[in-house]
């Protein structure tokens, strides 16, 4: 395995923990608005740094670098906040999974906008994932489940806000460093994810004993995590990448079943494994140019 296959190895390795602490924080009664905001801030602070250490072809004089940069905070800042939504409305597990299905609900959304030509492959694909989400939060007895309504449409929408970031991110990459592009992002989410969290909680999390998982979070999720992410994906194949990015939703899955107790059935252990099984294959076997392949690589 190469170094910048290793990057991206840490940077999924980085965000299957970071779903993790975030489910510990959120059993410990933080709203998970103010999780996710605080995430961000961290993310921002490091991310500033690297602007700092390497301030060469930002970009930050051109327009269009703040606006599609400002789209990529928009999505980074749902995708953190739906996730942890998610997790409170079900489990770390089939959150990660849901959020990892995207790539798929994108091709549906391309193919009736007719933006891209439907295959087989792709319509199987479809077709498999529908599936294993139903296996995954067994829709037909949600409640006994214990994963509710707006967990699932959480995972789902964090996915999807993934799609938008990556989206933003891509047209913003022609304008200026990533760097840069990260620095405006985060502090859009920052300033979008300060509003809906609970504010006593806000001003209490300096404070609290579990400030050492608010810090870890936000390095490990959004500081280190982006910027190995950036690095790796530079030379490094989307097919390739994407089955590294493998790596979180199985890290996210071990880390509650070790530590919050969570445990799934033997039905939702086969949607899980249909749905991560088929999303890889869908993005090896698409070609480069399509852009849910650039989502699968998360």
């Amino acid at each position: 395995m190469g170094a910048n296959t290793g990057f991206i190895v840490l940077a999924a390795l980085c965000w299957g923990l970071s779903g993790g602490i975030g489910g510990i924080l959120i059993a410990d009664g933080w709203d998970a608005f103010v999780v996710s905001f605080y995430r961000g801030l961290i993310g921002l602070m490091f991310v500033l740094g690297w602007l700092l250490l390497r301030p060469g072809g930002s970009g930050l004089a051109s327009p269009r670098l703040w606006c599609w940069s400002a789209l990529a905070g928009l999505g980074v800042a749902g995708n953190f906040a739906f996730y942890f939504v998610s997790i409170a409305e079900g489990s770390v597990a089939v959150a990660v999974t849901l959020m990892y299905s995207a790539p798929v609900f994108v091709y549906l959304a391309s193919f009736l906008l007719k933006l891209e030509r439907p295959s087989a492959l792709k319509w199987t694909a479809i077709v498999v994932v529908m599936l294993g989400i139903l296996l995954l939060t067994q829709i037909h007895d949600i409640g006994a489940s214990g994963i509710t309504p707006i967990g699932v449409a959480a995972g789902l929408l964090a996915g999807l806000s993934y799609a938008v970031f990556i989206f933003g991110f891509k047209y913003a990459a022609r304008h200026g460093s990533p760097q840069a592009i990260l620095s405006i992002a985060f502090a859009v989410l920052a300033a979008i994810l300060f509003w809906p969290g609970d504010a006593d909680q806000m001003g209490a999390v300096l404070g609290t004993p579990d400030w050492p998982l608010f810090a870890v979070l936000g390095v490990v999720g959004a500081g280190l995590s982006f910027i190995f992410y950036v690095i790796g994906l530079k030379h490094t194949a989307p097919a390739v990448a994407s089955i590294v990015a493998m790596v979180e939703p199985v890290t996210a899955s071990l880390f509650g079943f070790v530590l919050l107790d969570e445990v799934l059935g033997g039905p939702q252990i086969l949607g899980m494994v249909l749905i991560l099984v088929t999303v890889t294959a869908l993005s090896v076997f698409s070609s480069p140019e399509e852009p849910p392949t650039d989502l699968a690589t998360r």
